[in-house]
């Protein structure tokens, strides 16, 4: 099925995997072209039999608590991005010479002709940021555009509705480009790799291929950071349009084709007359929201592709100047007795982690949770010199208690052995009596929530008004 050849879907028997986020909108939007939908899902919950139970009604079947068999007749598999590529159904596609698209590939497919061009983003920590910044950007120049993709907006619905976008700003998952292969962006960045989703992709060169895929087909810039060499790896092997250029960013002085940082601005020596001896002044430091290292290297890559489509230097700094970040993401809570409390909820793994240790000098670090599959040797020793001391939570927390005793065994460590909902005001409690007055408490778990919270947003907020009830009784 090439891309030209689905101009008819009436009557094509297309297989939809998982329900959830993209795989209800998907199912829908298929059937309104006129397939025949079959919707398959491993789980048969309370949940799932009410979203089931509402795709049924619009005469679309659905198969509970069976997902790994391939429904007769089936020409077309459209997976949910979290499905990993060792499923016994995809097996059975393969066997049977059945393609796989996911939801991005399916958006991709379905645009119109005079569809927006995606300037996407990818990596493992860091993007919905710097998606979000470059959709700022973007919006200060006058265009019409969208954040959209693994960032919660939907690209089927940004494709298919009604508003027309000029440029679209994409932030994809290695899962989303694992199943996107005709994927082809007017420009697109790496920001950076570390081991993440291990379990998922089968190895790390796996997960580094599917992030790759990201820059295949770019016409303008493949944009990458000078500090990560395996972005640069990744440009070096992409196939991409004649003319297409390499352009790394840098919280150092930048050189010819990149974007880096002199005396506190951020400076364009990519995209300008003579790249050799001129450069273009974007933004101040300052205008970055928080300052802190990787926010900046953020922003930069942010500005690399809103350059790469012709975006004016003002507009970056506009841009810049009006973004404001997500909840608990580097969020300042309060300063309570001269000791600033820090929400980086958002840091799951360790890489995450790492980036939110090196933006304060002096930290009492809450960390802990669900681990999935990493090791924290790498991130305790990078950090040990900031560390105050250390309150660990969760039910993975042994392993970083581990890897504090090898690399920082001065530092003073509370293992709370607890995982009930008080457990993160205790957590807090302790912090305080650990913390000096300039000091920083940063919750930045480098583990993922489920084991206590129901996400990093609820973990996060559990922080907050933990710190809220110190600064009340302070």
């Amino acid at each position: 099925m090439g891309s030209q050849e689905v101009t008819n879907w009436q009557g094509k028997h297309v297989t939809v995997a998982g329900l959830g986020v993209s795989g209800i909108p998907a199912a829908k939007v298929l059937h309104g072209l006129g397939a025949v939908v079959t919707v398959v899902n491993d789980g048969d919950d309370e949940r799932s039999r009410a979203q089931a139970a509402e795709l049924e009604a619009l005469g679309i079947t659905v198969r509970l608590g069976d997902g790994a068999t391939l429904p007769e007749g089936t020409e077309l598999i459209v997976t949910a991005p979290g499905w990993k590529p060792d499923k016994p159904l995809f097996a059975a596609a393969a066997a049977a010479d059945v393609p796989v698209w996911g939801d991005v590939e399916l958006a991709w497919r379905l645009r119109g002709p005079d569809a927006a061009p995606w300037l996407a983003v990818t990596g493992t920590n860091g993007k919905t940021t710097t998606v979000q910044m470059l959709a700022s950007i973007l919006k200060a120049a006058g265009l019409r555009t969208a954040a959209v993709g693994n960032i919660g907006v939907s690209l089927l619905d940004a494709v298919l509705g009604e508003e027309r976008y000029d440029v679209l700003a994409v932030e994809l998952s290695s899962y989303q480009l694992h199943w996107a292969p005709s994927l082809r962006a007017h420009s697109a960045a790496v920001l950076n790799l570390a081991p993440d989703h291990l379990d998922w992709h089968g190895s790390m060169e796996a997960y580094a291929a599917d992030k790759g895929r990201i820059y295949e087909g770019n016409r303008v810039a493949c944009v990458y950071n000078l500090a990560d060499k395996a972005t640069e790896d990744l440009v070096r092997e992409a196939d991409v349009e004649e003319g297409c250029r390499a352009v790394g960013f840098t919280l150092g002085t930048p050189g010819p084709s990149q974007l880096g940082v002199v005396e506190g601005i951020l400076v364009d020596r990519a995209f300008v007359e003579n790249r050799q001896k001129n450069a273009q002044e974007l933004a101040e430091v300052s205008d970055v929201n928080p300052p802190a290292p990787h926010n900046i290297a953020n922003a930069l890559a942010a500005a690399a592709l809103a350059r790469a489509f012709g975006v004016p230097a003002a507009a970056v700094r506009d841009g810049l100047r009006a973004f404001t970040p997500d909840a608990h993401r580097i969020a300042h809570v309060a300063d309570v007795d001269g000791v600033a409390y820090i929400d980086d909820s958002k840091a799951t793994n360790t890489h995450a982690a790492e980036a939110s240790l090196a933006a304060y000098e002096s930290i009492v670090w809450i960390a802990g949770g669900l681990a999935k599959g990493a090791t924290f040797d790498e991130l305790v020793a990078k950090s040990a010199k900031r560390l105050r001391g250390v309150v660990l939570i969760g039910a993975d927390r042994a392993l970083i208690r581990e890897a504090l005793v090898r690399h920082a065994p001065e530092v003073p460590v509370v293992d709370l052995d607890r995982t009930d909902t008080g457990a993160m005001l205790a957590a807090v409690q302790e912090a305080r009596r650990l913390a000096r007055e300039g000091d920083t408490v940063l919750l930045a778990p480098a583990c993922a929530s489920m084991d206590m919270f129901a996400n990093y947003n609820k973990r996060g907020d559990a922080f907050a008004e933990a710190v809220r009830e110190l600064g009340a009784s302070a």
